[in-house]
Order: structure tokens, then C-alpha cells, then sequence
């Protein structure tokens, strides 16, 4: 996995090949292995969740693991970005004041309008909008970074966005539905999401660093961990699927309407986060991640709100699930695509 900062960790600098032992050397080419095929990798860790999620009985209860092994892969994502950099980040008022305007006006207007294809459903109204009006704070870091995209700046707009989507979410919710999805909203498991995808794995990774500048022990963790994020991404889109798998295939007759809706959302999400880009006159790396912020949203932390619900709205949760399964297909193709959409200007010279 790419780096999500391009300047090398001092800690994690290669040693001369003449210094390094075999052990390690072998442990570095498979590191680039997994690198190299990391996008097949991925597409494979989602096929074999939805395999066996469907196949196997009892997956569901993967979900508890779902948390934990996110809380990982951040981690790692943190450890291989510069804490300098983050406050950097902060005071760039143009990208962050961008992530804004994307998230909480483009997007709602977009949700809006493709929520009126299930308008005549209030389960699946209320799963569409709860998810789609609520941007997400934690793997659009990861897969941020895997495109190029200024991942510490998304780090930096974490806490803005996760304030922001809890107060704004009540207030779209009465616009777009009436008082009753005001009375659902409960600020609980965005705090807890807070605190275990954010701060605990970035209290850790800044620990990490530290030990790495000062002790062996530290900088052999360091170069570990990172060298471990395909695999713990590979865990997170299996454990993902795996676990949500069949409650979407139980449903599947009446969630078709949301493939094309939720499809339709990640294009038209690209297509605005691209011109958003460009209107705020933002460099490469910093449209690349606003792109990335606006396409992804955060399910993870919806679902309790949504398993939460009445019966009557018995569907939100496996409408919330379906959008899940729908952006982590999406993701693995942007990480591709929005590099070609939006190159590095000696990409450009290079295609003339």
C-alpha cells in the first residue's frame, strides 16, 4: 500500500542490502508483492465475505469484529503518516472549508433526489438518506491514500465532519422526512465510532512514532505494522462482507432498486467532488482526497442507529449494509480510476 504521505518515515528507511539479513529481504518482497497486487487482493478478500457470508451460517456474528479490525487498519494508516503533517493540515481553510461544502450541501442534494426512487418506502427512505447524508471518517483515509489522495488532511477534517454530520443530520432528516427521523437520532454511536476508529488508533500511532525516533524496538513495530496494511485491509473488506452478506441476500428482492441508486450516488458523488476540486483551485493530492470524502459515507457507524429502529422500519439496517457492500466495490475501482481522472501535472505532460 502506498504510503498515504509521500515522504518517508525516517524510522522506516530501507537498509543498504548489504546490511540486511535474508529473513528480512524475503519479508520486504512479499511487502511489495502484496503491494503489486493489492486491488486483485482486495476484490478478492470482497468476493470470498460474500461467499462464505451467504454459504456459512452464523456470520452475522462477525460483525462485533468489524470495529476492531477497522480500529487496526487506521492504526496502520496513521503510523504511515507524519504528525507534523496533520497540523499542517488544520490550517488549510480551502480544503477543509471544501470538504464542507461537498459533504453537507452537494451531497444532501443529491441524496435528496435519489431518495425519491424509494419515497414510497419509509424503511428503505430512512436507510437511504441515513446513510447517504452522512459522510465517512474513517477507511476513506485508507483508500484515500491507496490513490494518492492528502490523506492527512481527511484525518485533520475528521473531527469538523463527525460534529458537523451530528448536527446536521437531525436537521435534514426533519426537512427531508418529518419529525419522526429527528426522534431516532442518537449521538452515541457516533461518539463511540469516534472514539475507537480515531482517537484510540491515532493516541497509539502517534505512541508508536515517538518510540520508533528513540528505541529499535519502536521503529521494528513501525516498519511491522506498515508493512501489514494489505492484509489488515484485505481482513477489514472480508469481515465487512462476510458479516453482512446474507442479511442482504435474505432481502435481495427488495433492495434492487438500491444497486442502481447507491451506483448512481458514487458517480455523481466522483463527478462533483472532481469540479468541487477544481473550482476551489485545490492541489492534485488535496482534490484526489475531496473526491474520496464525498464518494464514501459512513455506514459503519449508522448501522447501530439503524439496528436501533423500530420494526416498522425493519429494512433501514439492510439498506444501510447494501450501500456498504456497494461503496467497497466502488472504492476498489476509484483507487484506480482517480488517479487517471485527476493526474499529477507531469502525468499530463507525459499523455501529450
Amino acid at each position: 500500500m502506498p504510503n498515504p504521505d509521500p515522504t518517508p518515515h525516517p524510522a522506516v528507511a530501507p537498509l543498504p542490502a548489504a546490511g540486511r539479513a535474508p529473513a528480512v529481504m524475503a519479508a520486504e518482497a512479499a511487502v511489495a508483492w502484496l503491494e503489486r497486487h493489492q486491488i486483485g487482493l482486495y476484490l478478492a478478500a470482497i468476493a470470498a465475505g460474500g461467499v462464505i457470508g451467504v454459504v456459512v451460517s452464523g456470520t452475522a456474528h462477525l460483525e462485533t469484529a468489524i470495529n476492531p479490525v477497522l480500529g487496526l487498519l487506521l492504526y496502520a494508516t496513521f503510523l504511515g503518516v507524519p504528525f507534523a503533517s496533520i497540523g499542517a493540515a488544520l490550517r488549510d481553510g480551502r480544503f477543509l472549508l471544501a470538504v464542507l461544502v461537498v459533504n453537507f450541501v452537494l451531497m444532501p442534494a443529491v441524496a435528496f433526489a435519489l431518495s425519491r426512487v424509494v419515497a414510497g418506502e419509509p424503511a428503505l427512505l430512512f436507510g437511504v438518506l441515513l446513510v447517504l447524508l452522512t459522510p465517512c471518517i474513517d477507511y476513506v483515509i485508507v483508500f484515500s491514500g491507496l490513490a494518492g489522495g492528502a490523506s492527512h488532511k481527511l484525518l485533520a477534517a475528521a473531527p469538523l465532519l463527525m460534529v458537523a454530520q451530528v448536527l446536521l443530520l437531525p436537521v435534514y432528516l426533519l426537512l427531508f422526512i418529518g419529525r419522526e427521523g429527528v426522534a431516532v437520532v442518537d449521538v452515541g454511536p457516533f461518539a463511540e465510532a469516534f472514539l475507537v476508529l480515531i482517537v484510540i488508533p491515532l493516541a497509539a500511532a502517534a505512541g508508536t512514532q515517538a518510540l520508533a525516533a528513540r528505541h529499535p524496538i519502536g521503529q521494528r513495530l513501525q516498519t511491522g505494522v506498515l508493512g501489514a496494511m494489505v492484509p489488515l485491509m484485505m481482513a477489514t473488506l472480508f469481515v465487512v462482507v462476510a458479516s453482512q452478506a446474507a442479511a442482504v441476500s435474505s432481502q435481495a428482492d427488495q433492495l434492487v432498486l438500491l444497486l442502481p441508486l447507491y451506483a448512481a450516488f458514487l458517480v455523481i458523488a466522483t463527478a462533483l467532488g472532481w469540479a468541487a476540486g477544481r473550482a476551489f483551485a485545490l492541489d492534485v493530492p488535496s482534490r484526489r482526497a475531496l473526491v474520496f470524502s464525498g464518494a464514501t459515507r459512513n455506514s459503519l457507524v449508522v448501522l447501530p442507529l439503524a439496528l436501533a429502529l423500530p420494526p416498522a422500519l425493519s429494512l433501514a439496517p439492510v439498506t444501510v449494509v447494501t450501500q456498504t457492500l456497494i461503496e467497497l466495490i466502488g472504492m476498489v475501482v476509484l483507487v484506480r480510476l482517480i488517479p487517471l481522472l485527476i493526474p499529477e501535472p507531469e502525468d499530463v505532460r507525459e499523455t501529450i
